[in-house]
């Protein structure tokens, strides 16, 4: 049996839903940012830009601000490990600054095969030091003479930790827009649920099961809250989901499929994969260990498969007007206040008015 599906925090059911679009790092830029305008129109108000061992996200988003005048920002994700916490704290002040207070900053912890395969930087603490990254970072937006001794990182570096003894506390010289950036964290592990619970203004959560969703995290969402500063309101859920208005086609659904059988089967070592556990504990243990062994015996086609239908329809937003009305509703119940859009039509034109659509179902 399911466990209740209440909303993180017993938010309000009836509670607004924002609509962002994750613009993709591997191609397509251009093409949308040329729609920037018509999609604003159609109801968008928040563009994210993912970072992989891809281009920066910085540039982009930098790009993005300068093309637009109320569209908010944000990052999807930056990873802690590649910058240091008070370069990721200039980033987002920066970022903020040249689009008028617009930015949200997304961090997250990426996996090994990006942190020590592309950036050669030990893979390890995830909690301990997104916690301290983050402290760091609302130091520098305070302006405030960065100080800090953690176990992770040593801010400034004293000659009894290895410096040279001529570092001092320093603050940022520029004056940021905003004195406290708003901060989302990608996470999925019930320990990092329960610390995004605690500090973040948001968390985004990959593949989220609107029926299963309390049961894989309510737990680890109920630690944090009751560590939560109440000034940080309500935890923004900001869902990235695979989008498509009306009977989607086949190789749309393919598509999600093959995902899904990555994610699930290939993401990771066999015992080191974030997103074949959270499949478990969904319930889909069985089919999480048939996903994984097809996959990395070579048969991705055979994986794909195997994914379960079921799972393929809770985590999209697809179908028709009343089937997207009904899971809205899912979603917002389960405390869901932003979609991270990433339309699947294959027409520009579709898309724009598939946004539409979405805005008027969203509508409160």
């Amino acid at each position: 049996m399911n466990a209740p599906t209440t909303a993180p925090m017993n938010a309000p059911t009836n509670a607004p839903i924002k609509l962002g679009m994750v613009i993709d790092y591997a191609g397509g830029f251009d093409e949308t940012v040329e729609l920037l305008l018509a999609y604003e129109q159609a109801g968008l108000e928040l563009a994210a830009v993912p970072e992989a061992y891809s281009f920066d996200g910085v540039s982009q988003l930098g790009y993005l601000a300068a093309k637009s005048e109320k569209l908010e920002l944000m990052s999807a994700i930056f990873q802690i490990y590649s910058r240091t916490p008070s370069a990721l704290a200039m980033t987002a002040a920066g970022l903020d600054y040249v689009s008028g207070g617009r930015f949200t900053l997304g961090l997250g912890a990426s996996g090994p095969q990006v942190v020590e395969g592309f950036h050669g930087v030990r893979y390890d603490a995830q909690l301990g030091r997104t916690r301290e990254v983050v402290d760091i970072c609302r130091q520098v937006w305070r302006r405030e003479p960065v100080n800090h001794r953690g176990k992770h990182y040593t801010v400034p570096l004293t000659k009894e930790d290895g410096g040279s003894g001529l570092g001092k506390p320093l603050k940022i010289i520029n004056h940021p827009v905003r004195n406290e950036i708003p901060i989302s964290i990608a996470a999925l592990g019930e320990k990092n649920v329960a610390l995004v619970a605690e500090i973040s203004q948001g968390w985004q959560p990959l593949f989220f099961h609107p029926l299963k969703a309390q049961q894989a995290w309510g737990d680890a969402l109920a630690a944090g809250f009751e560590k939560r500063d109440p000034a940080l309101g309500e935890l923004d859920i900001q869902l990235q989901l695979n989008f498509h208005v009306g009977e989607p086609p086949a190789e749309v659904v393919q598509k999600v499929r093959d995902q899904l059988a990555l994610y699930i089967g290939g993401m990771g070592a066999r015992d080191k994969n974030f997103y074949n556990q959270l499949a478990c504990r969904y319930g889909y243990e069985t089919e999480a260990k048939e996903i994984q062994d097809l996959y990395l015996a070579g048969q991705k086609a055979e994986a794909a498969t195997a994914v379960p239908t079921e799972l393929v329809e809770a985590v999209t937003l697809m179908g028709d007007e009343a089937s997207i009305a009904r899971q809205v509703e899912e979603f917002r119940a389960a405390g869901v206040r932003t979609f991270l859009l990433n339309p699947m039509a294959v027409d520009p034109a579709d898309r724009v008015e598939h946004v539409r659509t979405l805005a008027r179902i969203t509508a409160v």
